[in-house]
């Protein structure tokens, strides 16, 4: 299990951006007369640096100086969010900032959440370093939980246990939170019998097991294929007045059914667990989708579909999903009749849904049926890329060079800066033609590769292959990669020497 450490191992919810995305929006500057309106706020104005190597610190020193109000709240605000949305490199900056330019003073909470940020961007040894330099009133539960966190995304169980030691002695274990973080990193390493030991010290020190707790013992069991452990836990929970019952175990037991071929009991599971989980939002209706899907049951698969289906409008992640899932069950006529129930009714068309029909097609070589829909949906529209990227990557998996060629010219031709094409699909289209010797078909890809965002050193070798096969010039090539920070060293040149013998 990856985790994603402090928003989603402590809270161990399934966190969403989109979910935050309102109160991302609602980080307003203070206001004062001075203040500029809302579109340019200044949440705006760091909203729009989408390059992660580019600094936000510009951005902040303007606001400033054009006499605008900056509070802490509003800054630790942006910092999580940032985090929340995967811009460490600018959470990081601005939680920086403001200590070190706006001499806000550091809490507890905030040298954690730095901590975390630290590694998240610089690595292991700097998040070590930071914490070791911490005063010692930073070196709260936090900063320890934070460090703890650390170690058990880096999988390090010699370190993990030793900060567990410390916390002991500091009298800071004394919730499930630090025992959980253990328990799920022996669950990784496969150490069942130290999880065991930490649930019995638990209840020996009075510290209350909880669903989270259940959850990661649940994860161990399921990872031994052991049904007896894992049958335990449903009957602890259900037993033990003191726990809640939680849906999620329930899907975790379902899924560790299924890893066994016992189907019926995973289907028990599901319905036990459609009277639990809150069915009200599409994300649960997909994960619910999802799940029956991995039975086999088309049967089942329906009734779920027919009794939760959004009735209101036609929201395209449900339908998307309930099109993978019917192809999943080879069931392709089905498929294609969800997507026109969805086609017929939406009132915005998500090329998205589109590209769940699109994939389906592709694994089982229907490419005249593929590109018969596609053409139908972009007239009049302009469809999104990976829509042109999911035609590319089916033509390659099936050796159709030509055809992949042209659909990843098709997608390079629509896409948004930023957008990359798939890698190995890229890297196929274009050794196809270097191979034929379509020195201008590489250069077209690679002139529409660089309207998106700057090119790789590997794509500059490949041109400077091309051209001096042949017989062009590669001086502007050579000037090119000076202007993207890439000096013509002894590789490009080897690159050069290589293609001339």
């Amino acid at each position: 299990m990856k985790l994603n450490c402090m928003s989603k191992l402590i809270s161990f919810s399934l966190q969403n951006p989109r979910k935050n995305y309102t109160l991302f929006n609602s980080i307003r500057p203070s206001s004062s007369s001075s203040s500029p309106s809302w579109s340019n706020s200044l949440h705006d104005r760091i909203k729009v640096i989408r390059d992660p190597k580019a600094s936000v610190l510009p951005v902040l020193e303007e606001w400033v100086s054009e006499g605008q109000a900056v509070e802490k709240q509003q800054l630790q605000s942006l910092v999580r969010l940032l985090k929340d949305f995967r811009r460490f490199h600018h959470a990081l900056e601005i939680s920086q900032w403001m200590t070190d330019r706006r001499y806000f003073d550091l809490s507890p909470s905030d040298a954690a959440a730095r901590l975390n940020l630290i590694h998240r961007v610089h690595g292991l040894k700097h998040a070590e370093n930071y914490f070791n330099n911490l005063s010692k009133s930073l070196k709260s539960l936090n900063a320890y939980g934070a460090l703890l966190c650390i170690y058990v995304q880096e999988r390090s169980v010699e370190k993990a246990e030793a900060t567990m030691q410390k916390m002991k002695k500091m009298g800071m274990a004394k919730t499930s939170f630090p025992y959980n973080m253990l328990i799920n990193l022996y669950s990784q390493n496969g150490q069942y019998e130290k999880i065991n030991i930490l649930m019995q010290e638990m209840e020996e020190n009075g510290i209350p097991i909880d669903k989270y707790t259940l959850r990661n013992r649940m994860m161990a069991y399921i990872a031994a294929s052991d049904m007896p452990g894992m049958e335990a836990i449903l009957n602890r929970m259900e037993e033990d007045p003191n726990l809640i019952v939680d849906w999620k175990i329930y899907s975790m037991a379902a899924n560790g059914y299924l890893k066994v071929g016992l189907t019926e009991k995973a289907i028990s599971m599901l319905k036990m667990l459609e009277g639990l989980m809150p069915l009200q939002g599409k994300k649960s209706v997909e994960f619910l989708l999802t799940l029956y899907a991995s039975t086999g049951n088309k049967e089942e698969l329906y009734r779920v579909w027919d009794t939760y289906k959004p009735s209101n409008e036609p929201v395209d992640v449900p339908y998307g999903c309930m099109i993978s899932s019917l192809a999943k069950l080879d069931d392709i006529e089905g498929a294609e009749g969800i997507f026109e129930e969805w086609e017929s009714q939406c009132k915005i068309y998500d090329f998205r849904v589109l590209n769940r029909l699109l994939v389906a097609y592709c694994k089982r070589g229907l490419f005249d049926k593929a590109e018969s829909v596609v053409n139908k949906a972009v007239e009049g529209r302009i469809p999104y890329a990976s829509t042109w990227n999911v035609l590319a990557i089916g033509y390659t998996e099936k050796q159709q060079m030509p055809k992949a060629v042209e659909m990843l010219k098709k997608a390079l031709s629509v896409g948004r800066r930023g957008w990359v094409p798939h890698s190995p699909t890229l890297t196929a289209c274009l050794d196809y033609l270097e191979g034929q010797g379509d020195i201008e078909g590489i250069e077209e890809i690679i002139r529409l590769l660089k309207n998106l965002g700057p090119l790789s050193e590997d794509l500059y070798h490949r041109l400077l292959r091309a051209s001096v096969a042949a017989g062009k010039s590669v001086a502007i090539i050579l000037d090119q990669m000076k202007v993207d920070g890439f000096t013509a060293d002894e590789e490009a040149y080897k690159v050069i020497e290589t293609s001339l013998s």
